[in-house]
Order: structure tokens, then C-alpha cells, then sequence
């Protein structure tokens, strides 16, 4: 079975990629096994000396259900099948290792636009995936 991997911020980019994606489910000869991916940045300084290491885990998959909220209503409301998964950490880095974890076979993200010339130009980790991955990444508007 193919294995796909969405990362998703929960900005309307990856909505929209999301939904986009699902819109062109027919091109797969088979369903693929969909895994919706949110990466949290780390948080920064010292803040294992006031926070434990737990409520620091119940931080990062609060934000992460918060971001994926959107993907996972659409993808439920359409009836497809999907797993989750929250992961900290710089974001292509993680994506890629979580890509090769799986043994993913694609990566759909959204390009993300900037300034008035958006849709010349790719995001920085569209662009930074598109180089480093070892498996297809597919760009959906």
C-alpha cells in the first residue's frame, strides 16, 4: 500500500493542499495509507528548568492536535482514513525522518507564496524538501 505523508501547520496553504490532495485521490491506484504530519518547533532557552519534561510533551500535542484540527475534520467529513502524528523538532529534518521512519512513498505539501510575486515562489520548506528528499514531493495550490 502507498504511504503519503501531509505535513501540515494548520494554515490555510495546508488546508488547501489538503483538500486539494483528496481531490485528486482517483490518480492513486489504490487508496494510499495517509499520514497527517504536524512538526512543533522546540521550544528555546531554558525552559526544562521551569517546565517538566511532560507538560512540555502535553504542550507540543495540544498545539499540534490545534494545527491538524482543520486536515483531520475535512478528511473525517469526506470519510477517508488517515493517521496523525505530532513531532518537535526543526521542521524538513523531522519531516524527511518521519518520511523514511514510515517508509513513505510521497509527500504532498502545499507551496507557500510570499509578497506580491506569490505564486513565483516556492516556501522554504517546500523548496528545502523538494531538494533533500529521497522520495517524490508533490506541490498542490
Amino acid at each position: 500500500m502507498l504511504k503519503i505523508v501531509l505535513p501540515v501547520d494548520g494554515s490555510e496553504a495546508s488546508g488547501r493542499a489538503v483538500e486539494e490532495f483528496v481531490n485528486r485521490l482517483d490518480w492513486y491506484r489504490e487508496t494510499p495509507e495517509i499520514h497527517l504530519l504536524n512538526v512543533r518547533m522546540p521550544l528555546t532557552g531554558n525552559v526544562s528548568m521551569f517546565v517538566n519534561k511532560d507538560e512540555i510533551g502535553d504542550y507540543y500535542r495540544e498545539e499540534g492536535l490545534r494545527s491538524l484540527q482543520q486536515a483531520r475534520d475535512y478528511l473525517e467529513k469526506k470519510g477517508i482514513t488517515y493517521r496523525h502524528h505530532i513531532v518537535a523538532g526543526e521542521i524538513v529534518p523531522m519531516i524527511l525522518q518521519f518520511a523514511e521512519e514510515i517508509q513513505c512513498d510521497q509527500i504532498v505539501i502545499g507551496p507557500r507564496g510570499l509578497g506580491a510575486i506569490k505564486g513565483l515562489l516556492l516556501g522554504s520548506v517546500a523548496s528545502k524538501l523538494i531538494q533533500l528528499s529521497t522520495v517524490p514531493v508533490l506541490l498542490l495550490k
